[in-house]
């Protein structure tokens, strides 16, 4: 009996080591769910979460199947389709695009300055993702064929969830319950991984999309306001009706694997205020979490700039 008693005693130790990592885990998703549905209530909006460890693929995911409006976050689909383009198009970036003073809308802070020249696409896309510029953007839209033209790239790099009706800057609307300019957090963030991280562009293309994203100007106080000083950080913020504020980004620690992190929050009243400080505690909090079982995170979190 005694010697059924250890060895069911030493079969029990081993399972119970074996599910530990498992149930810990499942109490830390918990645990961060309870964390991001209490900074939600304290709002009172709306708020959908897709974050990605690439290290060890842990992903951190809130309402993300539900639909949020994107407003400028979906110009990186934009440029990205562009860049596609110029992949079977020799020189195609260098090409001079002539507008009027007519086609120029609100927030459009280089393309107003330069209405008698022109802009070339390569400076139009950087307009439109470093400085979120709506007329760039829609003159781009005008290149790609429209609206519907983007939506298709989306689709062929297989990202069912994105869609992009309308142009800057009534796609700003964020009606709530409105379909039309949505995506899904967790469809935005496996698009945004693909494009900087994966293969759907060339070597090139992606160099020039995320040298793009890391000099934005418009994200010092949303995702790159939640990470520590030394973090490189390359993002693209949203803002629209309804306190609609939004950014997604990949974030480079120091010295560990990149992390793919998007952060879509809307609230309910069309003239309500945007909470930038939503943004940058959510992304707190997400680095914390994945601290918990990452090391290398863990250790770059503790670094002193």
């Amino acid at each position: 009996m005694k010697t059924f008693s250890i060895k069911k005693l030493l079969v029990t130790t081993v399972m119970a080591s074996a599910i530990m990592p498992y149930m810990s885990a499942i109490a830390s998703t918990a645990s961060i769910k309870q964390k991001l549905a209490t900074i939600e209530a304290s709002y009172d909006g709306r708020i959908g979460i897709s974050a990605i460890n690439t290290a060890n693929n842990e992903t951190i995911q809130y309402r993300e199947n539900e639909r949020f409006p994107f407003c400028s976050t979906s110009k990186v689909m934009a440029v990205a389709a562009i860049l596609k383009r110029s992949m079977h198009e020799s020189n195609y970036l260098q090409k001079n695009i002539i507008y009027k003073s007519d086609d120029v809308v609100t927030h459009s802070p280089i393309t107003e300055k330069n209405i008698e020249k022109g802009m070339t696409i390569s400076e139009l896309s950087e307009a439109t993702l470093t400085t979120s510029d709506n007329t760039a953007m829609n003159l781009l839209l005008k290149e790609l064929g429209g609206p519907s033209a983007v939506t298709k790239f989306a689709r062929s790099i297989g990202d069912f969830q994105y869609r992009l009706d309308r142009w800057e800057p009534e796609l700003n609307s964020s009606i709530p319950g409105d379909k039309r300019d949505t995506t899904t957090p967790m469809a935005m963030g496996k698009s945004l991984k693909n494009l900087i991280l994966g293969k759907t562009l060339g070597t090139e293309q992606r160099k020039q999309l995320w040298v793009w994203l890391k000099n934005n100007t418009t994200g010092d106080t949303r995702i790159r306001a939640g990470v520590p000083k030394g973090w490189i950080v390359g993002d693209k913020t949203g803002g629209g009706d309804y306190g609609t504020t939004n950014d997604i980004a990949i974030i480079y620690p120091p010295h560990c694997k990149p992390i793919v992190l998007v952060v879509y929050f809307t609230q309910f009243k069309k003239d309500a205020t945007r909470k930038d400080e939503v943004i940058a505690r959510v992304t707190r909090s997400v680095l914390d979490e994945f601290a918990q079982f990452d090391k290398c995170i863990k250790n770059d979190l503790s670094i002193k700039v």
